[in-house]
C-alpha cells in the first residue's frame, strides 16, 4: 500500500513536468506565430496566437491545481516540495509569456494594413529569434535538469536587452523623421518591448531551474548592458516571480 501511494505520488509529480513541457511547446509556438504575424501582417496567424494563449492559460490552471493538491494531500519532502514549487513558478512565467505573445498578435492585427519599413521589421524579427532561442534553452535546461544550460540561458538576457535598445533608438529616430507613421512605429516598439519581457521571463525560468538542480541561486546580478534602463513607450521593470 505504501509503495502504491509512493508510485502514485511520483506519477503526479511527473505529470507536472508533462504539463510544463506542453506549456513550453505552446509558448514557443505562440512567440514564433506572433512574430511571423507582425512581420507578414497576417491577422489569421495573429488569431491563432491568441488561441494558443488560451490553451496556455488552461494548462497553467491545471498545474496550479495539481501543485496545490499535492502539497495539501501528500505533505511532500523538502526535495519534492522544491520540484512542485519550481513547476508552479515556471508555469506562471510561461503563462505570462503567452500573454506577451498575445499582445504582439493584437498589435499585428492593429497594423495589418500598414506598410512596414523593412529595416525596422528586420530588427524586430531578430529580437524575436534571440528571445525564442533563450526560452528554448531555458526549457531544455529544465527538462534535462542541466545547470550548465540554465546558466547559458540566463546569460542570453543581455543579448535581448541590447537588441531592444538598438531598435528603440532606431524607431525613436524614425518616429521623429516620419511623424505620420508614429502609430506604426509605436506598435513595432510595443512588440519589441514584449519580446524583451519574454527574455525576462526566460531568465526567470533559467534561474528557477538552476536553483532546482543546484540548491543555490546563480551568483551575481543579472547581466544587463549599459543603456537598458530607459524606454519611451512601456515600463522597463523586469517581471520576476
Amino acid at each position: 500500500m505504501i509503495v502504491h501511494l509512493a508510485n502514485a505520488f511520483e506519477e503526479e509529480i511527473e505529470m507536472l513536468d508533462t504539463r510544463i513541457a506542453e506549456m513550453g511547446g505552446l509558448a514557443e509556438q505562440a512567440i514564433a506565430q506572433a512574430v511571423d504575424a507582425l512581420e507578414h501582417r497576417d491577422p489569421g496567424l495573429a488569431n491563432a496566437t491568441l488561441e494558443n494563449g488560451r490553451a496556455i492559460d488552461w494548462l497553467e490552471r491545471a498545474v496550479e491545481e495539481l501543485a496545490i493538491s499535492l502539497i495539501a494531500r501528500a505533505h511532500p519532502t523538502s526535495q519534492d516540495l522544491r520540484r512542485i514549487v519550481t513547476a508552479l513558478r515556471i508555469a506562471i512565467d510561461l503563462k505570462r509569456i503567452g500573454d506577451l505573445a498575445g499582445n504582439i498578435a493584437k498589435g499585428a492585427i492593429a497594423i495589418a494594413n500598414e506598410p512596414h519599413p523593412k529595416q525596422a521589421v528586420h530588427g524586430f524579427v531578430h529580437i524575436g529569434e534571440i528571445a525564442l532561442r533563450q526560452l528554448k534553452d531555458a526549457l531544455d535546461a529544465y527538462s534535462q535538469r542541466d545547470a550548465g544550460k540554465a546558466l547559458k540561458a540566463w546569460e542570453q538576457e543581455q543579448q535581448v536587452d541590447a537588441m531592444y535598445n538598438s531598435l528603440y533608438r532606431e524607431l525613436l529616430a524614425a518616429t521623429m523623421d516620419e511623424p505620420r507613421n508614429a502609430g506604426l512605429y509605436a506598435q513595432l516598439l510595443f512588440g519589441a518591448k514584449n519580446l524583451e519581457r519574454v527574455g525576462d521571463h526566460a531568465t526567470n525560468i533559467a534561474e528557477t531551474t538552476y536553483f532546482l538542480i543546484s540548491g543555490t541561486a546563480i551568483a551575481g546580478e543579472r547581466p544587463v548592458p549599459i543603456g537598458t534602463n530607459f524606454t519611451l513607450f512601456a515600463p522597463s521593470e523586469k517581471n520576476r516571480v
